[in-house]
């Protein structure tokens, strides 16, 4: 049954990590309530995530865990038995870096290669998992652009470079094998994920960063420091690559620039010198 789920998931274009995901968390589920999938019924998922709510599994992990039980007992078998609420995710709003924090952060890099990672994921606002994928016939440097491709969705979307980067990779290009694929390319191909976090956590701590910056951090300041220099949120959305401007409308909660640009309107009414 995992793999009947693993080959539905393929053929409907999900991630490998996806895949990944929902075949582990319906593995697990099986083996905790130890019935074959055709015999499970809707109580026999409740109690199990029940028994993670008990174990303190966060709203987020449990929507992901739902989800991938959703996806066999539903969408495969056809039996409409997850159709419960479980706790809503809260809307955290993320915090973001400066522009003299990023400065700091690509000051303080190891070398060339981290340091061009670093100016990468700020100036495209690509998602950690787009830049490890992204290859170099990816990009239109004369165009100063460049395109994710199958990204979140299995969506083609173009992404922006700076004056300075695109300058930056004509040099680098150049120090790369001439049959390279990869843009950033590591021993097995790609870089891992665990070695661009370690990239960008090692810099912040040279830096002297205090709060705790990430690739992704790297990519919400991009955005709130394009809305704060007066981008249009629909021109980030398409950027973002977010399918809904929802989401990309919690970096108006996060943009501190233009809430204090705001003009007050008792300041507004103590410039009438008629009151």
């Amino acid at each position: 049954m995992l793999k009947k789920l693993e080959t539905e998931l393929k053929l409907r274009g999900f991630s490998e990590r996806t895949i990944e995901a929902y075949t582990l968390h319906n593995k697990k589920f099986i083996e905790y309530i130890k019935k074959s999938p055709e015999k499970v019924n809707e109580e026999d998922i409740k109690s199990y995530i029940g028994f993670l709510i008990s174990n303190k599994n966060s709203p987020r992990s449990l929507a992901l865990k739902k989800a991938a039980l959703k996806f066999l007992y539903d969408e495969v078998l056809k039996k409409n038995i997850v159709n419960f609420k479980t706790p809503k995710i809260p809307k955290n709003i993320p915090s973001v870096m400066t522009m003299e924090e990023v400065k700091k952060l690509i000051n303080s890099a190891g070398s060339y290669k981290t340091k061009m990672i670093i100016k990468f994921l700020y100036s495209s606002g690509l998602r950690l998992s787009e830049l490890r994928g992204l290859k170099i016939n990816d990009l239109e440097l004369k165009d100063k652009m460049g395109w994710v491709r199958r990204g979140k969705g299995s969506k083609d979307r173009m992404f922006i470079l700076s004056d300075s980067i695109v300058k930056e990779l004509n040099d680098y290009l150049k120090t790369l094998d001439k049959n390279e694929v990869y843009l950033f390319p590591g021993r097995n191909g790609v870089l891992s994920s665990r070695n661009i976090q370690k990239i960008v956590e090692n810099a912040a701590k040279k830096a002297g960063i205090k709060k705790k910056v990430t690739p992704h951090k790297l990519r919400h300041s991009f955005a709130t420091h394009l809305l704060e220099s007066g981008v249009d949120i629909r021109y980030i959305q398409s950027l973002l690559g977010h399918a809904s401007i929802a989401t990309t409308e919690i970096y108006t909660h996060v943009s501190k620039e233009k809430i204090k640009a705001i003009k007050n309107p008792l300041d507004m009414l103590n410039e009438d010198k008629n009151i």
